[in-house]
């Protein structure tokens, strides 16, 4: 049986097991301790100094996120002193930030955003030099832009201790110090999968997915094209959320028909060409068996994957199924057939809207 301690935080006695930090002891009693670079179960390293109290006994505030729990320990977490050193933290971390909220991706959904207004930082004191925007789109699916970085490094952690890629890491000191890759390359040249958890990760709008929105609706408004889509399987369990509907609802029929009106012609699941997949890899794999070659086969259903071997273990490219994915066999398979369909055959022009962007 672990051990327990007994400590009081904010009057409250709480009892936690040995190892819990108190910022996790904090938690269990309901107690709001403000967090920035601190992500449950992926990163504790105490950087962004909003989550400081006091402790009876020592000098100075102190990180709950990284400091443990001592039996008979007193904690203060909500003191005038505390919440002053919590708004000259936010106003030095604001002071060297890109603050273009309005037209940031993570208006009215960023974390510095909500802090600064829960701690009425609307002015700042000490304005300070400002990074230089350096924008890395060259990656087909993740953006990063530098000057809005707060250097809380959820990105970096979630890349290398839960994704296991370190594609990203910290570099430089002082003010210099910045989240980049290997020679400060794209994402695009370096190991990165583009999985986008650094994405969810970050706090701020210093990493943010691409938008293809004006895309989509430029092909929608061309009335030469016939316009299709595909949706990935875990979208219809997954979109509901974004609307208020509880987590996890099938949502089928609701995107189904917002897609229609939105004027695509067609919408199609991706599941449709994973049975594609099934059957060309299987077929692949009965000819590798009698053939003993190239085994154990490898599924390429992902293009993600296919890009971890690549980058990481090129030495069991071999290994892989030759098979498109899911998404390539989509594409390739049924703007063959929707053009036979069409009348005027000629000019039959099927753009497809999906996962894997395509003419």
């Amino acid at each position: 049986m672990s051990e327990m301690i007994k400590l009081t935080i904010d009057g409250i006695d709480v009892e936690v097991e040995k190892g819990s930090t108190v910022l996790q002891a904090a938690r269990k009693i309901n107690i709001d301790i403000p967090t920035l670079c601190y992500l449950k179960e992926i990163n504790a390293a105490g950087d962004c100094r909003m989550c400081v109290v006091e402790i009876e006994g020592r000098r100075g505030y102190i990180p709950s996120c990284i400091t443990q729990v001592e039996e008979g320990m007193k904690v203060k977490t909500n003191t005038p002193e505390i919440n002053e050193a919590r708004r000259v933290m936010l106003d030095l971390i604001l002071s060297t930030h890109n603050r273009d909220c309005l037209t940031c991706i993570r208006n009215g959904n960023c974390e510095l955003q909500a802090l600064a207004e829960k701690f009425g930082v609307t002015n700042i004191e000490y304005e300070g030099q400002k990074v230089e925007p350096n924008i890395d789109e060259l990656s087909p699916s993740i953006v990063r832009d530098n000057s809005k970085c707060i250097m809380c490094k959820r990105c970096v952690a979630v890349c290398k201790n839960i994704q296991n890629i370190g594609a990203i890491d910290v570099a430089g000191r002082g003010f210099k110090s910045r989240i980049t890759t290997t020679g400060d390359q794209s994402l695009n040249n370096v190991n990165c999968t583009f999985c986008g958890q650094c994405i969810t990760a970050c706090p701020v709008g210093a990493l943010r997915e691409k938008d293809e929105t004006k895309y989509v609706e430029r092909n929608l408004k061309d009335e030469n094209k016939y316009v299709i889509v595909q949706t990935a399987p875990a979208v219809r369990a997954a979109l509901g959320e974004e609307f208020g509907i509880e987590i996890g609802t099938n949502v089928t029929g609701k995107m189904v028909t917002a897609l229609k009106k939105l004027g695509f012609k067609k919408v199609f699941d991706t599941n449709t060409a994973a049975d594609l997949t099934i059957m060309e890899e299987a077929n692949e794999f009965i000819e590798r068996f009698t053939k003993n070659e190239g085994l154990p086969m490898i599924t390429s259903c992902s293009p993600g994957w296919i890009r971890f071997i690549e980058m990481n273990y090129p030495e069991l490219l071999n290994h892989l199924s030759t098979c498109k994915s899911p998404h390539e066999m989509f594409r390739s398979n049924f703007k063959i057939i929707l053009c036979r369909k069409r009348k005027n055959r000629s000019k039959a022009n099927v753009c497809c809207i999906s996962n894997a962007m395509c003419g």
